[in-house]
């Protein structure tokens, strides 16, 4: 009791020593300006909840928070489509191709874990734009983020059903879909624990196969598994270490971002964290050597067991590949013939934890939207249990019809709908980094110590830029592939739709709203911060724990900035 209320009396000393919106650490004069400046957003329905308004309940835990962060980097993109970066760029390319990759999500999970821990948020893509950008950016990357999503779970609740057939091939997959679309719901209408639990124990299944793949790789490779060593023969063969050369790298480096998509789902998890100020910047922490051991080291084993010519690279693209996925080929050449049926199982398992986060990601995107008057304020009502209930009936009900459209064989539209989601995870990227940059900017100008950041990302202004340019030649280049040699207009629609379609919502947003650029000294740094909800008893305050000594070699990574 003693270490935490000395805790907590150290958090009020902070509060009014560094904090502007308690105390401005600008002037005198300055400050009360300031404090005149934010009165109307403090007191907008657009950006405080009504009270006696039910909220959602902080009931994440560090361990649920941990897995969520870890299940989110494990993905039908690297149990299956990993393959084809092999096949594009040769061993060695895939390997740098998911190094660069991984080094840009990374600095995209500290800039996204700075903001986060900052100011605790359900939806950080609408909210962290809105209050640094412009409001009709929020209002853009929000909406966009809920239909990119609950696409995505449609076209999981389509995988379901192929999955399942793949055991049960005489009966109907929409059965199956139906199923796996009433289990994700339930899980989601119960609680934030229902969702957290039940991603907790799905992700540490993915974890177990990584693990095992690893090991198993590992000894296929040195011919412990009884077959002949392997060695790095096939880094010497035709096609290897590189192919391609840069070319080969870069188409590898889009389908590596885009099997890492789902990374900053850990983001919106904070609005429900029971202890934001440790769980965020801990789960942040480990982004590092979650990519390093899950994406590197999957892919050096891929690279060294399965011949970068092998046909099944470029076959294995979707749910029903399974058969020849890179990791099953993997089992296999280690002489586990029963390799398909084990990662059949642990891709459905994917999958549905796939369908479970968008559902949940979505539900709460959503419900922030309503809150602030970008949505139906029907959408904002939230359940005792602290679920956003009617935002999860409709996003539901619109996923639902997604996968009806694919149940109907129309096939060219529900092809042109998942490509349309494709595209956004990465604008949501690019919008975190622009986000971090100005939100850092403020910070300073207005006068706050970098040092009182509950968490400080590391590389500053390095990380949010480096981010920002790869993304941006991403997002422009991810569509060679339907200009050269051939030019398609269909797929050329397809693939760059979502850009227009993020216009259409910002500028028509900002012309019925005519919102404006937020200028930095105006950028509120206040309201609804993790500081002012700790000094309010809006989130209970924990004495520090003891740093582990295992922590404190990778705190250079984060704390050395400028």
């Amino acid at each position: 009791m003693a270490a935490g209320s000395d805790y907590t009396a150290s958090i009020g000393v902070v509060h009014h020593r560094d904090i502007g919106g308690f105390a401005s650490p600008a002037s005198d004069d300055d400050s009360g300006g300031f404090q005149e400046k934010h009165a109307e957003s403090v007191k907008s329905p657009e950006s405080v909840q009504e009270s006696g308004e039910p909220k959602l309940q902080r009931k994440l835990k560090g361990r649920q928070m941990g897995m969520i962060a870890i299940g989110g980097t494990i993905g039908t993109g690297l149990f299956i489509g990993s393959g084809s970066t092999l096949a594009d760029a040769g061993p060695a390319g895939a390997l740098i191709a998911f190094l660069v990759m991984g080094s840009m999500v990374f600095f995209v999970c500290t800039s996204l874990g700075e903001m986060s821990t900052f100011i605790p948020t359900s939806d950080p893509f609408n909210h962290f734009a809105t209050r640094f950008l412009d409001p009709s950016l929020g209002f853009a990357f929000g909406w966009n983020y809920w239909y990119s999503w609950m696409l995505t779970v449609g076209s999981e609740l389509v995988a379901c059903g192929i999955i399942v057939q793949y055991w049960l091939p005489h009966l109907t997959g929409a059965i199956w879909s139906v199923i796996a679309l009433a289990i994700m719901f339930l899980l989601n209408a119960v609680s934030v624990r229902g969702y957290g639990e039940a991603e907790f124990w799905m992700s540490a299944l993915k974890v177990l196969a990584v693990f095992v793949f690893v090991i198993v790789g590992i000894l296929t490779v040195a011919g412990a598994t009884g077959g002949e060593a392997i060695g790095g023969r096939n880094w010497h063969i035709e096609g290897a270490p590189f192919k391609d050369h840069i070319v080969g790298i870069l188409k590898a480096c889009i389908v590596a971002a885009f099997s890492m998509q789902g990374t900053e789902i850990v983001g919106i998890t904070v609005g429900e964290c029971v202890n934001p100020r440790r769980e965020v910047p801990r789960v942040i922490r480990s982004v590092f050597w979650r990519i390093l051991f899950f994406y590197i080291a999957s892919i050096l084993i891929i690279g060294l067991v399965i011949p970068n010519d092998d046909p099944n690279l470029v076959s294995a693209s979707g749910a029903g590949d399974v058969a020849i996925s890179p990791f099953t080929m993997v089992f296999q050449a280690a002489g586990a013939a029963w390799a398909a049926h084990l990662m059949n199982a642990v891709v459905l398992v994917t999958v549905l934890s796939a369908g479970n986060s968008g559902l949940y990601a979505c539900t709460r995107v959503l419900w922030v939207l309503a809150r602030e008057g970008k949505a139906p304020r029907v959408l904002r009502r939230v359940t005792r249990r602290g679920v956003p209930f009617w935002a999860l009936v409709f996003t539901s009900l619109w996923s639902a019809v997604v996968f009806c459209i694919s149940l109907a064989g129309n096939q060219s539209v529900y092809v042109f709908l998942i490509n349309l989601s494709g595209l956004t995870g990465m604008g949501f990227w690019l919008g975190i980094g622009l986000c971090h940059w100005r939100f850092r900017r403020a910070y300073v100008a207005q006068g706050y110590d970098l040092n009182d950041l509950p968490y400080r990302a590391g590389f500053f202004p390095f990380g949010p830029v480096y981010a920002c340019t790869l993304l941006a030649i991403i997002i422009i280049g991810q569509g060679y592939g339907t200009i050269w040699p051939k030019f398609d207009a269909v797929s050329f629609v397809s693939t760059y739709l979502a850009i227009p379609l993020f216009l259409v919502f910002w500028l028509g947003w900002k012309f019925v709203k005519k919102t404006k650029w937020i200028k930095l000294m105006d950028i509120d740094l206040t309201t609804g911060s993790l500081l002012e909800m700790e000094r309010n008893g809006d989130i209970e305050i924990f004495p520090p724990p003891e740093n582990a000594g295992w922590r404190k070699y990778v705190r250079w990574l984060h704390r050395k900035s400028d």
